[in-house]
């Protein structure tokens, strides 16, 4: 007897859109169940979605599905880390404005993810580049500043002289930065810190009562 092969486009579409007919997915904040949170780290929209994507989401797909099953209350959204030097050095190569280029990377990405079947709240979608989203970051780092939680103060840093961007230590490999391949430089640039290590202890003792 022949087997039938699947054919993803025949079937998926419809049921996709019945989720979201029904809103399967989206969070209720007056649920009465026990709250579950699941974030994997949001992507840059810098083009389209590789394997890389594929993995990290399914398996948050997965954590997110199996506790619903298991009747909670699952709050599972989707973000755009979309401010940085990643989407200028894009735009500026292919002669578009930093904003159009994100935009349209988003729009495909997204229908991209849709077609994966992922169980995201797509209502509680948001972008970094975001007026209403930055603003409301602006308005906290005030706040910090108010309250004297941040410091500015000279300090080394490692500096991409292509890229002409700032590198976390785990961007630098082997001495080089990991997108632009240029030598790394130290430089003391004047930055903003925050008082983070005031509360380590806090911090710390309050593990305790997780879980």
């Amino acid at each position: 007897m022949a087997t039938e092969r699947y054919n993803p486009r025949a079937s998926e579409p419809k049921w996709q859109k019945a989720w979201d007919a029904k809103k399967l997915f989206e969070a209720d904040n007056d649920d009465s169940r026990p709250k579950y949170y699941v974030l994997e780290m949001f992507p840059y929209p810098s083009g389209k979605i590789h394997i890389g994507h594929t993995r990290n989401y399914t398996m948050g797909d997965v954590v997110a599905r199996y506790k619903r099953a298991k009747g909670f209350n699952v709050l599972h959204p989707m973000g755009w880390d979309a401010f940085g030097m990643p989407a200028e050095n894009a735009a500026m190569q292919n002669k578009v404005h930093p904003k159009e280029w994100t935009y349209q990377n988003i729009a495909a990405m997204r229908e991209q993810l849709k077609m994966m079947g992922l169980s995201l709240d797509w209502a509680r979608e948001f972008a970094t580049c975001d007026v209403d989203y930055y603003h409301r970051q602006q308005m906290l780092f005030l706040d910090f500043v108010e309250k004297g939680l941040v410091t500015r103060k000279s300090s080394k840093v490692n500096w991409d002289p292509e890229d002409m961007t700032v590198l976390a230590n785990e961007q630098v490999i082997d001495g080089r930065g990991w997108r632009s391949g240029a030598l790394v430089e130290q430089r003391e640039l004047t930055q903003w810190f925050f008082k983070i290590t005031d509360y380590a202890q806090d911090l710390l003792d309050s593990l305790e009562g997780l879980g």
